[in-house]
């Protein structure tokens, strides 16, 4: 009975660490979408010359492709999802406490992981303050695409979050310590 009792539990930890993973990251991205889709509309408010439109042109192709496509899609995502379902499965206090940053890969993780998520964190802080000494429209043209990059990522998340949930051999790598080819 006690067994039962201990996996009811677990069960539970993990499924509210889960949801709080996806919560509060997503709380994230859209602040950041909201934020700066603001700002991206107040550049409609500018008399835009052509080459503002090309720029809001290239700005969206290329953070859609570089952000949300290669960033988000093929990396970030399904490996977010893959450390959301280990963490539903195998639920610490700690891993729940910081679920966010658990899937992020922020920590309990392989090192390369680590550093690369510290490294890419630090430097989209570098665009964010070179970002604000930009004046408007450009200010606007820089940040419709990294939204249109924002809102690519977040819905590839919820897309390979269902699968993750959803599948019995969802085979991403959540890039646990000890694990190249964890699913």
């Amino acid at each position: 009975m006690k067994t039962q009792h201990t996996q009811h539990n677990t069960n539970i930890l993990g499924i509210i660490g889960s949801l709080w993973a996806v919560i509060g990251f997503s709380i994230v991205l859209l602040f950041a979408i909201v934020r700066l889709g603001t700002i991206s509309l107040d550049t409609l408010n500018y008399d835009m010359q052509w080459f503002h439109w090309l720029a809001v042109l290239f700005s969206i192709v290329f953070m859609a492709y570089a952000e949300g496509y290669k960033g988000f899609q093929l990396k970030f995502s399904p490996r977010f999802s893959a450390r959301c379902a280990h963490l539903k499965n195998q639920p610490t206090i700690l891993h729940v406490i910081l679920a966010p940053l658990f899937c992020m890969g922020f920590f309990h993780t392989t090192r390369t992981r680590k550093i690369v998520t510290f490294l890419i964190s630090f430097m989209i802080l570098c665009f964010i303050e070179i970002a604000h000494l930009l004046p408007q429209p450009w200010r606007g043209v820089l940040d419709i695409g990294v939204v249109t990059g924002l809102i690519w990522g977040l819905t590839s998340l919820y897309y390979y979050l269902i699968r993750a949930f959803s599948s019995a051999s969802f085979d991403h790598c959540a890039e646990l310590p000890d694990s190249n080819k964890q699913p």
